[in-house]
C-alpha cells in the first residue's frame, strides 16, 4: 500500500489518501510518452500547438514590468526547498516546480500561464518598502510584516502553520531584530489567510489582550458557514479545480495562477478579538495608523482593504491580485457580485489610490509608484465592471449561459494587461458565472428546464448514432482533425450510456488531454487534464479519514452544527420519524428546539417545547467533543457529562438516519473508487481542510 503524495492531501476531505498498487501508481507496464506521467498520456497534437502558437502571437510579450516588479526588494531567497510538517510529510514542496525554470517554453503549456507560474516561482523574503516585508512563495499566498511600535504586525498568517513558522524563522534571521508578534490581521475569510495563525502566534497571548487579532464584521461566521453545508462536494470538486492529483510537471499540474499550490501542513483558527464594524474605520494597530475599508460580498462574503497613510501604502487584500479572479469559483460557492465587487475597488482608488506610493496584497507582488497603483486599479475596476454589464447586455439580447462564454469577450485594452488576463478566473466560466447570478441555470428552452439525467439520456443518443463502434469511429476522426469539443460532445455520450467501455473513457481523456493543454487558465486546464486522469485511472482506492481542524469544528456555532446535521440525515431513513428534541447548552446560555417530522430535520434557537420526548443538557464545551469526534454524545450521557431525560431512544433513532460523504464520490462515469470510507460518529461535524481560495 502507498500514500498519495502531498498533490493530494493539499484539499483531501480526509486527509492522506491510500492507494493499493493500481495502474496510477504501477506504470511500468507500458512506456510513457517521453515526459509524460501517465502510461497514456499523449504529446500534445499539431492542433494544439497551433493554438498555442497563435496564443503566444497575441500576448503583450513587450511589457516586462512584472517581472521588475516580482523580483524588486529580494532580501533573502529561501535555501530549503521543502518545509517539513510536524506530522513528518512535506507540507510545502518548491522542489516539483523547479522544471518550470529549465526551459523557456514547453509545448504542453500555455505560454501565459507559463509565464504566470514562473512568476510564481518567486520563494524568499522581500522589502516592500522599509518597514513593510513580504514572504511569498511559501503557500497559495503571502504573509506580511509591517513594523509597529512595539514588534511585527502580521497580515494574513497563510494556510498552515509550519511554512508560517518557516517564514517567521526567515525573516528573523534578517530583518526582524527578535521583535516579537505586536497584532495580526485577517484580511477576508478564506483559509489561506487565517489556517496558519497558530504559527505565528499563542492563542494565550491574544486571549489576554497582549496580542490584538482583527478582522472584518461577521469574520467568523462567513469563514465557517461558506464551507459547511456543501464542504464535501467542494473538497471534491477541489480535485478537478486545483488538479490534486496531477504531478507537477509539463504535461500535469503547473501552478494555480493564484500562487503555486497549497500547503498541507496543520491548520488552526483563533477568533479575532477586534471586528472593524463601520464601512470605513480608523484606528491604530501598535503605534500605526490605519484606515481599514470593508469590502462585504467582493472576493469574500466579508473582506477588507487597508490603507497605511503614514507610508502612503495600500493593502488590496485579495480584492486586486495579478489575474481576473473568480466571480464564480469551479469548487463551487455562491456566485459573486463583479459590480459591487468594481465599485469597491473604484472607492479604493478615489479614496486612498490617488495619493498611494505602493500598492499590495495577499497574492503576488507589489506595485510601485502613484501611476502604476492607478492604472493597476483602474483596469481591475473596470475587468469586473465590463464583465457584469456587457455579459448582462448579451443576456437581454437573448445570450443564454450555455452560450455567454463563446460571446463574450474581454476589452483588447484589458487584454493587454497582464493583471486582467484569466490566471483564476477565466472569461468563460466567469461569464456563465454572472448569467447564473442574474438569471439562474435555465437558459429557458423548455426541452433543459427538467431535463433526464445524462445516463438516461445518454443511451439513446447512443442508438441514434448508429452504435459504440460508429461514435469511437466519428469521434477519433474528429479528435484527430483538432476539432476537440465537438468530439468530446458525442465521446462523452457514449461514455454516460456504458461507463464501463474503457476504450471510450480512454478516448475522452485524449479529447480533455489537449483541450486542457490549450487553456491559459490553470482552472480549466486541472479540470480537463483531471477528467482525463480519473478517465484512465479512476479514483484512487483506499482509506480516508478525517482532515477536520479542531479549531474550526469549535468554530461552529450550535445552530449552524444542528444545520449541518440536518444535511448529513438521509430522509428516506426517516420516513415515519417524529419526534422533538430540546437541547440545552448552560455554558453559554444557549437553547434549542430541534425537530424531526415530514423526514425533515429542523431547529430553530431559543425556544424549548412543552413536552419534548427528550431533553439533552450539555455544555456546549463538552458538545464540541462530539462534534470533533474525540468523545461519543453516548459516552457523554454514560459518565453524566451530558443528562437526558425523556425517550433516550430518540437519539438512537436520529443517529440511524445519519450518513457518511464519500469524499471521492464519482464524477465522469465509470471511474469509481471501491475504497473504504472511516465511519463517522453520528453526532460528528467533519467538515474536511479549510477551503482556500
Amino acid at each position: 500500500m502507498t500514500t498519495i503524495p502531498a498533490i493530494g492531501t493539499a484539499f483531501a476531505v480526509g486527509g492522506h489518501l491510500v492507494l493499493d498498487d493500481s495502474p496510477a501508481r504501477a506504470q511500468g507496464a507500458a512506456a510513457p510518452l517521453a515526459g509524460h506521467f501517465h502510461p497514456k498520456g499523449k504529446a500534445p497534437s499539431k492542433f494544439t500547438l497551433d493554438v498555442l502558437k497563435e496564443a503566444r502571437g497575441g500576448l503583450p510579450l513587450a511589457d516586462t514590468r512584472d517581472f521588475d516588479e516580482q523580483k524588486k526588494g529580494l532580501i533573502a531567497p529561501m535555501q530549503d526547498l521543502k518545509i517539513m510538517a510536524d506530522a513528518g510529510h512535506a507540507a510545502w514542496d518548491m522542489e516539483r516546480f523547479q522544471f518550470l525554470e529549465k526551459q523557456d517554453d514547453f509545448d504542453s503549456i500555455h505560454p501565459s500561464l507559463l509565464r504566470q507560474s514562473k512568476l510564481n516561482n518567486n520563494y524568499g523574503l522581500y522589502e516592500v518598502i522599509p518597514g513593510i516585508y513580504q514572504v511569498r512563495g511559501f503557500d497559495l499566498s503571502d504573509i506580511t510584516f509591517v513594523r509597529g511600535k512595539t514588534g511585527w504586525i502580521v497580515f494574513d498568517p497563510l494556510v498552515s502553520k509550519e511554512p508560517v513558522r518557516a517564514a517567521w524563522k526567515l525573516f528573523q534571521q534578517h530583518v526582524g531584530q527578535g521583535l516579537a508578534v505586536s497584532a495580526v490581521i485577517y484580511s477576508h475569510t478564506h483559509g489561506d489567510h487565517w489556517g496558519g495563525v497558530r504559527g505565528i502566534v499563542d492563542e494565550a497571548d491574544v486571549r489576554s489582550g497582549k496580542i490584538p487579532l482583527i478582522a472584518p464584521a461577521d469574520f467568523m461566521q462567513f469563514t465557517i458557514s461558506e464551507n459547511v453545508y456543501a464542504g464535501n462536494a467542494m473538497n471534491r470538486r477541489l480535485f478537478f479545480q486545483y488538479g490534486l492529483l496531477l504531478p507537477a510537471s509539463p504535461h500535469g499540474y503547473v501552478g494555480q495562477g493564484l500562487g503555486q499550490a497549497v500547503s498541507a501542513g496543520a491548520t488552526g483558527l483563533i477568533a479575532p478579538t477586534r471586528y472593524v464594524e463601520k464601512p470605513i474605520e480608523e484606528f491604530e494597530v501598535d503605534g500605526v495608523r490605519m484606515i481599514f475599508q470593508n469590502t462585504p460580498n467582493t472576493e469574500a462574503p466579508r473582506e477588507m482593504n487597508t490603507y497605511i497613510p503614514d507610508m502612503k501604502a495600500l493593502w488590496m487584500a485579495e480584492n486586486v491580485i495579478a489575474s481576473l479572479h473568480n466571480i464564480y469559483t469551479l469548487r463551487g460557492a455562491p456566485v459573486r457580485d463583479p459590480l459591487n465587487w468594481s465599485k469597491y475597488i473604484g472607492e479604493a482608488l478615489y479614496r486612498f489610490g490617488l495619493e498611494a506610493e505602493v500598492m499590495f496584497a495577499s497574492h503576488h507582488w507589489p506595485r510601485w509608484g502613484n501611476a502604476r497603483i492607478q492604472e493597476v486599479l483602474r483596469g481591475q475596476r473596470d475587468l469586473y465592471a465590463h464583465m457584469n454589464n456587457q455579459v448582462l447586455h448579451l443576456a437581454n439580447q437573448g445570450v443564454t449561459i450555455n452560450e455567454i462564454h463563446n460571446v463574450y469577450e474581454v476589452p483588447k485594452g484589458l487584454q493587454s494587461k497582464w493583471e486582467c488576463r484569466g490566471y483564476h478566473g477565466s472569461p468563460q466560466h466567469n461569464s456563465r458565472g454572472v448569467i447564473q447570478r442574474y438569471l439562474g441555470f435555465w437558459d429557458c428552452n423548455p426541452t433543459t428546464l427538467i431535463p433526464l439525467s445524462p445516463r438516461d439520456s445518454a443511451p439513446l443518443y447512443v442508438e441514434m448514432m448508429g452504435g459504440a463502434d460508429k461514435i469511437m469511429a466519428r469521434g477519433q476522426q474528429l479528435h484527430n482533425e483538432g476539432k476537440y469539443l465537438l468530439a468530446s460532445e458525442i465521446v462523452n455520450k457514449l461514455v454516460q450510456a456504458q461507463p464501463q467501455n474503457q476504450p471510450a473513457k480512454d478516448l475522452l481523456a485524449d479529447i480533455f488531454e489537449q483541450i486542457g493543454y490549450q487553456q491559459e487558465n490553470p482552472g480549466l486546464r486541472n479540470s480537463f487534464l483531471a477528467g482525463a486522469y480519473e478517465l484512465r485511472t479512476g479514483i484512487p482506492k483506499g482509506e480516508t479519514a478525517s482532515s477536520s481542524s479542531p479549531d474550526v469544528v469549535r468554530a461552529m456555532s450550535t445552530e449552524l452544527f444542528l444545520n449541518f446535521l440536518g444535511i448529513r440525515m438521509d430522509s428516506r431513513k426517516a420516513e415515519g420519524m417524529k419526534f422533538t428534541i430540546n437541547l440545552v447548552t448552560p455554558d453559554n446560555g444557549e437553547k434549542f428546539i430541534v425537530e424531526m417530522d415530514n423526514a425533515t430535520l429542523t431547529n430553530i434557537k431559543g425556544f424549548l417545547a412543552d413536552k419534548p420526548d427528550l431533553t439533552l443538557t450539555i455544555n456546549r464545551s463538552d458538545l464540541e467533543l462530539t462534534m470533533m469526534g474525540a468523545k461519543t454524545l453516548e459516552a457523554q450521557i454514560a459518565d453524566g457529562t451530558a443528562k437526558i431525560q425523556g425517550d433516550a431512544s430518540v437519539l438512537k433513532q436520529l443517529a440511524s438516519t445519519m450518513v457518511e460523504f464519500d469524499p471521492r464520490f464519482e464524477i465522469m462515469p465509470g471511474t469509481k473508487a471501491l475504497g473504504l470510507v472511516v465511519a463517522q460518529e453520528a453526532y460528528e461535524a467533519d467538515l474536511g481542510r479549510p477551503i482556500a481560495e
